[in-house]
């Protein structure tokens, strides 16, 4: 997120600005480096890939994505495709399909045997797709969503302004006990105590999603003046290290014109 989306200096529509003219830099960016954690991948019980030379790929409009020595990988696993795709950045990438037991994904592992001049890093390292094994653990740790970006960080900040919720016009929610939640590259998120809503209009919702950086978050629908609000709320509960002190709080999606949420002096 950080290098390459959002406000980053590596995003292909930053608007912010450098003591440097990077007018003759490429529209496209490409940025790795070595990773230094042990990086593990597991599919069905089985431990497909375990490195501590995992190489993190940082490439404009893109997640992160971890390159790995192909020594590390269990290529007794792997089977060939025919499969070819072309990228003008980087080259042409052969895939293969992973197969443990009676599980089989097809074309879940690439390559650029013979990659473009502007990363020679990558010959000799292979990639798989994140959403196709079980877990992904870093050290001990495991890893949600997709590769962490070492560059993006989560703080949050206990705060005494005033916090109101407002939806369809009316107030739902005032409280000056929130916590700012700040996230590289995107708009401060506020997160109010749970009770301070009224749960007479509160109804659970099945949805779920998953950052890297504060964990799983589930989702309740708010129903006000007979109108329910689909998935308007969410909390991380409990959250990952980083949004400790938002566990148990909640946030609120402000991208309808109907929901505001206002912040000022208490």
């Amino acid at each position: 997120m950080s290098l390459t989306m959002g406000i980053g200096p590596l995003a292909a529509a930053n608007r912010n600005r450098l003591n440097a003219d990077l007018s003759a830099a490429p529209a496209h960016l490409l940025y790795s480096h070595e990773a230094g954690k042990r990086v593990r991948g597991v599919v069905n019980g089985e431990t497909v890939l375990d490195t501590e030379r995992a190489v993190l790929l940082h490439e404009t409009g893109l997640m992160p994505q971890w390159y790995v020595p192909r020594d590390d990988v269990r290529t007794d696993l792997l089977t060939p495709t025919d499969t070819s795709t072309h990228c003008p950045f980087k080259g042409d990438a052969a895939y293969w399909t992973l197969t443990v037991g009676d599980r089989t994904e097809v074309d879940a592992v690439w390559s650029y045997p013979d990659p473009l001049p502007a990363v020679p890093e990558l010959a000799g390292l292979m990639a798989v797709y994140f959403d196709r094994l079980d877990a992904w653990l870093e050290e001990d740790e495991q890893v949600l969503g997709h590769p962490r970006d070492p560059f993006h960080r989560v703080d949050t900040r206990r705060s005494s302004r005033r916090v109101t919720v407002r939806v369809g016009g009316a107030v739902v929610a005032e409280t000056d006990r929130a916590v700012a939640l700040f996230e590289t590259g995107l708009p401060v998120r506020w997160y109010l105590p749970r009770e301070v809503f009224d749960v007479a209009g509160l109804s659970d919702s099945d949805t779920r999603t998953v950052c890297p950086y504060k964990g799983i978050a589930t989702y309740q629908h708010l129903t006000v003046g007979g109108r329910r609000y689909e998935d308007l709320l969410w909390s991380y509960v409990p959250g990952l290290p980083e949004a400790q002190q938002v566990s148990g709080f909640v946030s609120v999606d402000d991208s309808s014109d109907d929901v505001q949420v206002e912040v000022s002096r208490a």
